[in-house]
């Protein structure tokens, strides 16, 4: 599915997007499922196991900024993760076996999207290895306008950023001041509906607010390789196996020497990312505006 190209990109610059990945018609499904979500969520008034609610929200008028673990919550989108283009492109960038970690759904609606603070992935949730990326599904078309994801490219090979508050509580968000963090580099990662983008898990990425007038949903799944076992430990095996997408499971972890930071002590406010750092006191898509460089996809 991918070239040997797009493969090099991925690791230089830790991001790579493949046009038409989804195609028209399971799009159309997701997009159904997450229309009757939101007519769900019209019953409840705070976070549930599978709503994040934005400020705001009321029975009159829903507004979602997660759904969490879709892919548990609605067939088509366990059908996606596993089916085979997708596995394809998996499979070139992580390897034979690999096991999924979780999913999100992130909704971006016109003019209230939240925007999500500057991180890592690798801050959240460290493992043996950094065999890890994320999956990231463009429900609807993506620009800069829409609140496109921006990676910094290459940063995937620096360090891992501390991610604490001014209390020394992880808040799941880098200080946007840190020296050498390269913002000013970052590429928005745009494409047409029904593209995927894929991201490495140490590589520094944000996304502004929706100011448009169109919505920006984007699917999001965390997939490893089988080996890369998580530094916070297994609590369920059973359900860890249960989440291989290709390859057998196995005990014997894969180590490689990258640098960590333990999300320890947890945060503050729990629940989300948005939770998360809801926590830090600095901020960045507040107070800037998005660099405007234009990415290839």
């Amino acid at each position: 599915m991918i070239t040997q190209q797009q493969v090099a990109q991925y690791r230089e610059e830790g991001w790579l997007v493949v046009p038409e990945l989804l195609n028209d018609l399971m799009r159309q499904r997701m997009k159904d499922a997450l229309a009757q979500w939101v007519e769900q969520s019209r019953k409840v008034s705070s976070h549930t196991d599978v709503f994040d609610l934005e400020r705001g929200h009321s029975a009159d008028e829903p507004r979602l900024r997660r759904i969490k673990q879709p892919h548990r919550n609605h067939p088509v989108f366990e059908e996606f993760i596993r089916s085979k283009p997708v596995l394809e492109v998996l499979e070139a960038l992580l390897g034979p076996a690999l096991r999924l970690q979780n999913s999100k759904l992130n909704l971006k609606s016109p003019r209230f999207g939240s925007p999500v603070e500057w991180h890592q992935d690798w801050a959240f949730y460290p493992a043996t290895n950094d065999d890890i990326l994320a999956v990231g599904v463009m429900l609807d078309d993506t620009s800069l306008e829409n609140g496109a994801m921006l990676v910094v490219p290459g940063s995937h090979k620096g360090p891992t950023y501390d991610h604490h508050d001014a209390d020394g509580r992880f808040c799941g968000a880098l200080d946007p001041n840190a020296p050498g963090l390269g913002l000013e580099r970052a590429v928005p990662i745009v494409g047409r509906a029904g593209s995927v983008s894929f991201h490495h898990v140490r590589a520094i990425h944000g996304s502004a607010q929706n100011r448009s007038t169109m919505s920006r949903n984007f699917l999001l799944y965390e997939v490893c390789a089988a080996d890369a076992f998580p530094l916070m430990g297994v609590p369920d095996f059973e359900d860890f196996n249960s989440r291989l997408l290709q390859g057998g499971p196995t005990i014997v972890p894969r180590f490689r020497d990258t640098p960590v930071r333990m999300p320890l002590p947890p945060a503050l406010n729990q629940g989300s990312i948005y939770e998360n750092q809801s926590a830090s006191g600095k901020r960045f898509f507040d107070q800037v505006e998005v660099p405007q460089q234009a990415a290839s996809t």
